[in-house]
């Protein structure tokens, strides 16, 4: 057994915490904390934390702390320059969610084309209807960040048949899925593209309110935005706008600026909208990934190696 110490902080489940554990294996000794006065006096001994977020409260008393394993792909509420200024290693759970968001997204997508929205409305209202469904494999699929989720999401839908365009910082390192790559800078050219438009990028000071209003205006009157990315980096003033003056198709929407979403929010009633409440990448075999990925990045960490999806 090593040194260092990992503290699993107090909100996860119990069976969460208990496929965490086994990751870990016998290389560490291991607190897992059951409430938050106990994760707060576990993060004054830890060398490193396995924790879906790190509030000051916790990281003012991580004195010794080495290394942080977010269970998050996001990063967003993590004080990177903290970490940075401490030398603290972050790495995030980037990939885990790409499985169960791609096929959300598909699911979505599909919903749409195919006009099961307005289906499941009927049949709640006993119509008997006939409409035209489309073909999602003769329609093209944009992607903003095409990253882990983003790629999985360009391979699902090559899958079914449509043209996948998308951005990737450094586009020489796209899926093989992908039919057109551009650099985060020519995203305009995704958006003109689009029948669907599919938000996959994290947040960040570049991608804040990135799709706004002379983005809607950019995509077709019939596109359809999925977003599965964070709810900031859509305007979502602009987008209600867009949604009911019919400037773009609909919605798929899992991401909010506002979580949960105000029951004031247009966006509860407006026909052409999909919400679900940040549920995209929920899947029961989320901690097994997790806890590869962690088990993975601990032998990297153990050897002073590069891990896995780090961001300081």
């Amino acid at each position: 057994m090593t040194g260092h110490r990992l503290l699993i902080p107090h909100p996860y489940s119990p069976d969460a915490k208990a496929t965490l554990e086994d990751a870990a294996g016998d290389r560490l000794a291991v607190e897992i904390a059951e409430t938050p006065a106990e994760t707060r006096e576990g993060f004054e001994a830890a060398t490193i934390a396995l924790t879906p977020r790190l509030p000051g409260e916790w990281l003012e008393r991580a004195e010794n702390l080495e290394w942080v394993q977010a269970t998050s792909a996001g990063y967003d509420h993590y004080d990177v320059d903290a970490l940075e200024a401490r030398g603290i290693t972050l790495t995030t759970a980037s990939g885990v969610h790409a499985q169960p968001i791609g096929e959300q997204v598909l699911g979505a997508m599909l919903a749409f084309e195919r006009g099961l929205l307005e289906a499941r409305d009927r049949q709640r209202d006993g119509i008997w209807l006939a409409h035209e469904g489309g073909e999602l494999g003769h329609k093209t699929v944009g992607v903003v960040g095409l990253g882990a989720i983003g790629g999985r999401v360009a391979e699902l839908a090559s899958a079914v048949g449509s043209r996948v365009v998308g951005t990737k910082r450094d586009p020489s390192d796209a899926p093989e899925a992908t039919d057109e790559v551009y650099p985060p800078e020519e995203v305009a050219e995704v958006y003109r593209q689009a029948d669907y438009l599919v938000v996959a990028c994290p947040l960040t000071d570049e991608t804040r309110g990135m799709i706004d209003r002379e983005a809607f205006e950019s995509l077709s009157s019939d596109a359809v935005v999925v977003n599965i990315a964070r709810g900031e980096v859509i305007e979502e003033e602009a987008l209600v706008s867009a949604l009911q003056q019919g400037r773009i198709g609909g919605a798929a929407l899992d991401v909010f600026d506002e979580e949960p979403l105000s029951q004031e929010s247009p966006l509860w009633d407006l026909p052409n909208v999909l919400v679900t409440p940040h549920m995209a990448g929920s899947t029961p075999h989320y901690f097994d990934r997790v806890g590869d990925l962690f088990a993975t990045n601990l032998e990297a960490f153990l050897a002073g190696e590069e891990p896995e999806n780090r961001i300081v």
